[in-house]
């Protein structure tokens, strides 16, 4: 094996290059997202006088046509109940979203596209779309599929349990 691939530094660390190789991945990728990223709330602002966490509750509503409870909402966004709660609130007063009752459990509702919110929603999707291409047009399709492989490798070795 190569000494460079496998030297490990105090506490078992990886001092090699490989270690700083895939730092310099991590960072890179960062920089990328955060500038993709800016660029599309720009492009939701300006566009639509919106917001990208608007956007991603109507996605996640859009594609679960039944609903969601604020919860799974929330689980699936990857931020708190309170994030979710203040949008949603204004979804619901522009007739987008309908907050729905849960039987058995006062204390939670379902939330649901309502017909607005899906034609509001797909429409938005398109021009969304075509900004990320628009964003990605010097990968070819070969390269996309090359880096999506690569992210979900990262991906599923990340939600594996890892036992030290």
């Amino acid at each position: 094996m190569n000494k460079s691939e496998n030297a490990t530094g105090p506490g078992g660390n990886e001092t090699s290059d490989i270690s700083k190789a895939r730092l310099r991945a991590w960072l890179q990728i960062l920089k990328v997202s955060r500038k993709i990223e800016g660029e599309l709330r720009e492009k939701m602002r300006v566009e639509f006088g919106s917001t990208l966490p608007r956007f991603d509750v109507l996605a996640a509503l859009y594609r679960e046509r039944d609903g969601m409870r604020m919860s799974e909402l929330s689980k699936s966004l990857m931020v708190s109940n309170g994030n979710v709660t203040g949008i949603v609130d204004r979804l619901v007063a522009e007739g987008l979203v309908v907050r729905l009752p849960v039987e058995n459990d006062r204390r939670a509702s379902i939330v649901r596209l309502t017909e607005a919110g899906e034609k509001d929603f797909a429409e938005r999707a398109l021009v969304h779309e075509s900004w990320v291409s628009d964003l990605f047009s010097d990968l070819s399709s070969s390269d996309a599929d090359a880096l999506i492989r690569i992210l979900r490798t990262i991906s599923h070795h990340n939600e594996a349990p890892h036992h030290d």
